[in-house]
């Protein structure tokens, strides 16, 4: 006898594949075998006690307010605890419900499809990136900047031709693993001053082009600034990587145009302010909704769901207890249905813990990547690009179906 430990469905299925179990019996069982908890914030006290008894009644249960029936409050938050089957059966029965409550089903259900996602489409330009999200990605940073935190900026001097030995540092992070190439312009560190767009564009924009006539992979440019992307999308990149989610609508306009993919990121405040008292009331809600919110305005622009990557924003407006956090929480992104990509590399939380400078931080951004393939991400920005796709191949295998 012994406790069966799977992080995921597809691990018992293949454990009962292996066991001779009918294929009808397994379809039947996998959704009893994972438990969730929906949390549903400031419900109306009836829909809520209406939940809870529908849940009671498929035998898995509800938690509201204690005050949810007396009248004396007029919202309760409302915490759903169940099976996949419970919770499937429970969409059935508030389809036909008044109230808004079959609203709230639709809601759960699609929650319920996206958390059970296991491949994904990424589309970019013409290209296409089939994601298996039970696998690790590997962006490798280029910092064409002289003011990097991490010290790896490669434009240290703007008086000296850099095309040379940008293509061999590129070269080396493809040889390492790197699936695709973030280049970036600006460092967006905290107190870091904004660059101009000349600047920026001098500096990413001769890389940009250099680089998709030399490299194969896919490249990413790391900016806010809508005639950046423009003009990286026009030279070769079909990745940008916008720190500010996407907010600035002439930056969707251009990503539509284009048909790019992009990266969505939460932050808050900008680079000079980002980091003076960051607060929260609920750290995860908050960028939950904001990144939702993202999607929203992105479909509205036309730019589809298969061409969008979600980033929490690690160490952007965030202090060391937001971010471990966040980390602890990734699963909670995975409800809006796109692939999660974290950056933690090198960042000062990771100093701070260790008590250790960036040059010595390597073990903890190996350390939080594999938590967070853990936890749920599928795409790691880093610098350090050999030791992380080694270590994260180790945890890949060990998940592997």
């Amino acid at each position: 006898m012994y406790l069966v430990n799977f992080s995921t469905c597809r691990q018992f299925k293949t454990l009962m594949h292996q066991a001779g179990v009918d294929p009808y019996g397994i379809r039947l069982m996998l959704p009893k075998a994972s438990s969730l908890v929906i949390h549903l914030r400031k419900l109306d006290c009836v829909k809520a006690n209406i939940l809870k008894q529908e849940m009671l009644s498929l035998s898995a249960d509800a938690a509201v307010n204690k005050e949810s029936i007396t009248g004396k409050i007029k919202t309760t938050d409302c915490f759903l605890i169940g099976s996949l089957s419970q919770f499937n059966k429970l969409c059935e029965k508030l389809r036909l419900q008044p109230m808004g409550l079959s609203y709230i089903g639709a809601d759960i259900e699609k929650l319920i499809k996206n958390i059970q996602l296991d491949t994904f489409s990424f589309l970019f330009g013409k290209n296409k990136l089939q994601i298996r999200l039970n696998k690790s990605y590997i962006l490798g940073v280029i910092n064409i900047t002289p003011d990097s935190f991490s010290g790896d900026g490669l434009y240290k001097n703007p008086k000296l031709k850099i095309k040379d030995n940008v293509l061999e540092y590129a070269a080396g992070l493809v040889k390492d693993g790197a699936d695709i190439l973030d280049v970036g312009g600006e460092s967006s560190r905290p107190s870091a001053k904004p660059v101009s767009l000349k600047e920026e564009l001098a500096r990413v924009v001769p890389v940009v082009k250099l680089l998709a006539k030399k490299i194969r992979i896919p490249i990413s440019v790391d900016t806010y600034k809508p005639e950046v992307a423009e003009a990286v999308l026009e030279n070769g990149a079909g990745i940008i990587n916008d720190i500010t989610g996407l907010k600035n609508a002439r930056m969707r306009k251009v990503i539509s145009r284009y048909k790019a993919g992009a990266v969505i990121m939460h932050s808050k405040g900008s680079a000079l302010n980002m980091q003076n008292n960051p607060r929260y009331d609920n750290v995860i809600e908050e960028i939950s909704n904001y990144l939702s919110e993202s999607l929203l305005r992105c479909q509205d622009e036309g730019i589809a769901g298969n061409r969008i990557i979600l980033d929490p924003g690690i160490g952007f407006g965030k202090n060391l207890e937001h971010n471990l956090e966040i980390l602890k929480n990734l699963k909670a992104f995975k409800a809006l249905g796109q692939p999660i990509l974290i950056g933690t590399s090198r960042k000062s939380f990771i100093g701070k813990i260790l008590k250790a400078q960036v040059p010595e931080r390597l073990s903890g951004t190996i350390a939080t990547c594999i938590l967070a393939r853990q936890e749920g991400a599928n795409f790691f920005r880093v610098h350090d690009v050999k030791e992380v796709k080694k270590a994260l191949k180790i945890q890949d295998e060990i998940y592997a179906d």
